[in-house]
């Protein structure tokens, strides 16, 4: 399925789609050394990257990637409930209304004003997906350092455990409540952003 709502044509998705596992394997394998699987030395494709995965694909005014995350339901395979469900006090926080947010993705292609430009209008675009289909919450596993910016964005996020690993390489698991106060908190800190960059919402099986 694709929704794609004043954005882009649906000729483009797939090219949309190939420049946001390019960016990915750019960003966290190059980048950030992760040790990731890599398709034909240019994309960063995993086990999760099945047709139940979801995308938000933000293109600049050429159809360039500028930033990306990937939902999956928290219902089936996931990477909290999977890799890391230890992060969580309790129970691994399941639903048909709670998704995980994976795999955000800034291009590197840009400067940091426009990376920040991005980043705020996905997180934007995130909270618009929720409200629009219904998710009243996303779960997440991330580093210490960007788990501390989420928790400032002013969204209602909270941890599900003390952060875990060793110095400098914790990581901690998270959830966001998404209601209908969530724009007007975001508003508060600056982090809503509407939409000037095109968007491709996707589910599509991964060619």
């Amino acid at each position: 399925m694709i929704n794609v709502s004043a954005r882009v044509q649906p000729s483009c998705q797939k090219e949309a789609m190939r420049a946001m596992f390019a960016a990915r394997k750019q960003v966290f394998v190059d980048l950030l050394g992760w040790d990731l699987p890599v398709l034909e030395d240019r994309f960063e494709i995993d086990q999760f990257d099945t047709p139940d995965a979801r995308y938000l694909i933000l293109l600049g005014a050429e159809g360039q990637h500028r930033a990306s995350a990937r939902l999956l339901p928290s219902t089936g395979p996931h990477i909290l409930g999977d890799l890391y469900p230890h992060l969580c006090d309790g129970e691994v926080p399941r639903g048909p209304a709670i998704l995980e947010i994976s795999r955000f993705c800034l291009d590197r292609d840009q400067d940091s004003a426009s990376r920040l430009s991005a980043r705020n209008q996905l997180v934007t675009a995130l909270v618009d997906h929720a409200l629009r289909e219904g998710i009243g919450c996303y779960t997440g596993v991330a580093e210490l350092g960007w788990l501390a910016q989420i928790l400032r964005f002013g969204w209602h996020c909270e941890p599900l455990g003390e952060p875990k690993g060793d110095i400098g390489s914790k990581i901690g698991a998270l959830s966001i409540r998404i209601d209908n106060e969530t724009r007007a908190s975001l508003k508060c800190t600056g982090i809503y952003a509407p939409l000037s960059l095109q968007l491709v919402e996707s589910r599509e099986p991964v060619a």
